[in-house]
């Protein structure tokens, strides 16, 4: 009976940090609370960029976009994860796998388009400044935040279709949390090498052609900076850039070891926790990055906070 419902099973199991059931409680605690955090940052800074007309600019209108690509993010992988970590069910339908793997690809790709809009957005604000509401003019922004959304889910329809079309020839055991490209292949009963270097190269174009464009933004940047005369000036501009590229090594730097490898060479051990990190944590940490000792953030949060006590005073009163 055992054998005929294995042999039934048309999705997957995902593995995860089960060959380690010291770590899956710890995991799920630790998990729940950065998504609970995660949820709660990335709302506020969306409610705040919407709400507050001092933050009406193309800086918080990429970040708003950000926000709501990292909620997306994380929840098409968290409450899997949780649900596999919290009991001894592994197991994920194929549909389930094929949408979880379609989206969360399509919405890392986004993001990896996006960051290098937003760098663009610190370039023309440090070096064209007088120039900056004409280049950052609100449709650009609109258009430029378009093309992330288009390029990332477009990859991931080219990259989740040649990923599902490869034999597994009855292997269901993926040795990961989540249904990801590299621990996928692996599963082949094939040969893979055109599907890694077709990853490969995709990769490049997502991960090396705007980190490469971000770090040329940033050298402008920099020599213009280096050119103010006014410290404080200096000082502002170091900091707002900063906080982006801050975010830009936690993202690129994990994902490039995660897709830039060949699959043969992949650790799945090691795998596993650079996920964790880029799925997770960047995206927990991104609000507190970008709003940490941001004043106008501050004042945002604070503007909020007094007119809602003005309003539970008002109600106390009738």
């Amino acid at each position: 009976m055992k054998q005929n419902n294995e042999s039934s099973f048309t999705g997957f199991i995902l593995l995860g940090f089960s060959d380690q059931p010291q770590l899956e409680l710890l995991l799920f605690i630790l998990l729940l609370i950065f998504y609970l955090f995660t949820i709660f940052g990335n709302t506020t800074i969306i409610l705040l960029s919407q709400l507050d007309p001092r933050l009406h600019t193309p800086m918080y209108f990429f970040l708003s976009n950000l926000s709501f690509l990292d909620l997306c993010y994380t929840t098409s992988i968290v409450p899997q994860l949780l649900v596999n970590l919290w009991g001894p069910d592994k197991s994920i339908s194929y549909v389930g796998c094929a949408s979880q793997l379609y989206i969360s690809l399509a919405l890392g790709s986004t993001e990896c388009i996006l960051l290098g809009m937003m760098a663009y957005d610190r370039y023309a604000a440090v070096c064209r400044p007088l120039h900056y509401m004409i280049i950052m003019h609100p449709r650009i922004c609109s258009q430029m935040a378009a093309i992330s959304w288009l390029s990332g889910f477009f990859n991931s329809l080219i990259q989740t279709t040649l990923t599902l079309h490869v034999p597994l020839c009855g292997k269901n055991r993926i040795d990961h949390f989540l249904c990801e490209v590299p621990p996928l292949l692996k599963l082949a009963c094939v040969d893979t090498t055109i599907n890694e270097a077709e990853l490969f190269v995709v990769s490049v174009l997502f991960l090396l052609v705007p980190i490469s464009f971000i770090l040329v933004s940033y050298g402008h940047i920099v020599w213009t900076v280096l050119h103010m005369k006014s410290e404080s000036g200096q000082r502002k501009a170091f900091w707002t850039c900063g906080s982006h590229l801050v975010v830009v090594s936690l993202f690129y730097g994990t994902a490039i070891y995660a897709y830039l490898q060949p699959t043969n060479s992949y650790s799945q051990d090691q795998g596993k926790f650079i996920s964790l990190f880029y799925t997770v944590i960047t995206p927990m940490i991104n609000p507190l990055i970008y709003t940490l000792r941001n004043k106008d953030v501050k004042g945002a949060i604070k503007k909020a906070l007094h007119m809602e006590n003005t309003k539970i005073k008002r109600n106390m009163k009738r």
